[in-house]
């Protein structure tokens, strides 16, 4: 199973890819996390270039729709998400009958310097991917103070976030293999389901 990673800050040594990496070891042995590295190069979303996407909007499109299941990590830009990752989810939501994001399985987890934990940046992101076609998992993880979070080798210091963590990467885990068995069936030809 693939879960493509997704961290809402463009800093290569962000807390929130701190955060993606620590996720990547906690979840099932069946899956594995892929990170997404093109956030940066998406341009702004524009009707007017619909018709022809840039690159970076097709390699953005094609990791979404790729996956079986999206794990964001968003950091908290004055009590919402950073406008790069609303960017790109406008873009996955286009064009309504074929989006990348249509009933895909996401979660979203957070981490900040505040003492938050990015849980409003978290609700913004879960309505924006649930209004773009997703299906969101009902649950998050404000990691706060995010400089004194991990641990030298990145991994969460808390047990109850690692719990937590583990927890919803496993919801995400028996969306993500629903989906895939979904999508199977679906482009299986008719009278023949394995």
């Amino acid at each position: 199973m693939r879960v493509l990673g997704v961290s809402g800050s463009l800093r290569r040594e962000s807390h929130n890819r701190r955060l993606l990496r620590a996720a990547a070891t906690l979840l099932p042995p069946e899956a594995e996390l892929v990170p997404f590295e093109g956030l940066k190069a998406i341009p702004p979303f524009d009707e007017d270039d619909e018709a022809a996407p840039a690159p970076a909007v097709m390699r953005w499109r094609r990791s979404v729709a790729e996956a079986d299941a999206l794990l964001f990590a968003t950091p908290e830009y004055n009590s919402s998400i950073p406008g790069q990752l609303k960017n790109a989810i406008d873009w996955a939501s286009r064009p309504l009958a074929t989006a990348a994001l249509r009933n895909k399985p996401a979660a979203v987890i957070g981490a900040s310097t505040g003492m938050f934990g990015a849980v409003w940046a978290q609700a913004e992101l879960r309505k924006a991917l649930a209004s773009a076609g997703a299906r969101v998992i009902d649950r998050e993880l404000p990691i706060a103070l995010a400089d004194e979070a991990f641990d030298e080798q990145g991994m969460l210091v808390s047990p109850e976030q690692v719990l937590e963590l583990g927890g919803i990467l496993a919801e995400l885990a028996t969306e993500g293999a629903r989906h895939a068995r979904d999508e199977q069936m679906a482009l299986a030809p008719a009278g023949r389901i394995s």
